[in-house]
Parts: structure tokens; sequence; C-alpha cells
């Protein structure tokens, strides 16, 4: 797939924006990360008053998003994608500095990622959809927009991610439901801590 003609279209909106603009787009593309952190840490703490059942998705969220960038980079490393903003001849330049050779394009880790904890904690907690959806997407664009991912890049970072996160957690879910109970039960400080002292089964 080449996205190339699209890539330009985009890079070349971007330089018309307001400084604001590309100065909000070249935050996000990393304090989005943090955002999605700091919603792991709060789907936890609140699942520690949940039934095991209940609680797996959200003790599993970090741990899918982390196995969807694996993923993700084993990807990259295979197909060896040259980033746009070197490849695209007649491209604006990017807003953020072009990453050097050998760290490759397709697909996106930052999408990827996005992906796969905008999934993770919708399945956690449902309704965060109406928030990670979003935030995945916004975060898939804002690549593009600097410069440093192909359309392509971003779409599959997107698919590959979201998809591994509903994968893993459907996989995971069952056994990590039954490790909660065992924690629970144990009477380990760490352990209760960490799990809650929610509903044992």
């Amino acid at each position: 797939m080449n996205s190339s003609a699209l890539y330009r279209d985009i890079t070349d909106f971007a330089q018309t924006t307001p400084g604001w603009v590309r100065s909000a787009a070249e935050a996000w593309t990393e304090l989005g990360l943090l955002l999605f952190g700091a919603l792991f840490l709060a789907v936890w703490w609140r699942s520690r008053t949940h039934d095991p059942r209940t609680a797996a998705p959200a003790v599993l969220a970090p741990l899918v998003t982390a196995l969807a960038y694996v993923g993700s980079e084993l990807v990259k490393s295979t197909v060896r994608e040259e980033r746009p903003c070197r490849a695209v001849a007649g491209a604006a330049s990017s807003l953020i500095t072009c990453p050097a050779h050998g760290d490759w394009s397709f697909p996106s880790n930052h999408s990827a990622i996005a992906g796969a904890a905008a999934v993770a904690l919708a399945l956690a907690v449902r309704r965060l959809a109406l928030l990670t959806v979003p935030m995945a997407l916004l975060m898939a664009f804002s690549r593009v927009f600097v410069g440093v991912h192909y359309p392509h890049d971003v779409a599959m970072g997107l698919l590959l991610g979201g998809s591994l996160a509903a994968l893993l957690t459907f996989v995971l879910a069952g056994p990590t439901s039954r490790l909660i109970i065992t924690m629970r039960h144990s009477g380990i400080g760490p352990a209760v801590w960490f799990t809650g002292r929610g509903p044992a089964r």
C-alpha cells in the first residue's frame, strides 16, 4: 500500500495550521500515552472492589497493551519501511525531528499502543470507549500530521493493536480471574493489596 499522496496532503495541511495547533499535535503524540497510563491506573484501582471476572480485564489492560507493542515492533523490524519524512520526495518538512534511519515506519508503534489501550480499557469499562477510541484516533492522526508516519502505518497500527488487545484479553481473562481469586484468598499483604478486597468469587 502506498499512501504517499495522502501523506503529502496532510503534512501540507499541517503547515497551514496555527502555531498552537502544531504545538498541540506535537505534544499529543507523547502526552496521549501518559493519559492512557493514567487511565490504566484509574481502571485498575476501581477494579479492586469488583468481582474477579470484572476485575480481570482491568488488570490485563496494561499487559495486553505492552504485548501489542511487542507485536508491532516485531512487524516493524521485519517490514523495515523507511520513514516518509525521509522517503517522500516533495513533502513538507516534518514538524518534529525525523527518526533516525533504522527506526522503521510500518506499523506505527504509537498507534498500536493507542489502539490496544483504547480497546483494552473499553473492555474493562465499556463506557470508556467514548473517550479512548477518539483518543486513539487522534493519536494516530497526529503521527501523520507531525510528519513521521504514512497514513497506512497508523491505520495498521490501530488495527494490529486493537485486535491483539481484544484477542489477548479474551484468552487471558479466565486465567487472570482465577489468579485474582487465589490472590484475594492468599492472605499475603501485597497480593491482597494489588487485587483488592472485593468479592472473592
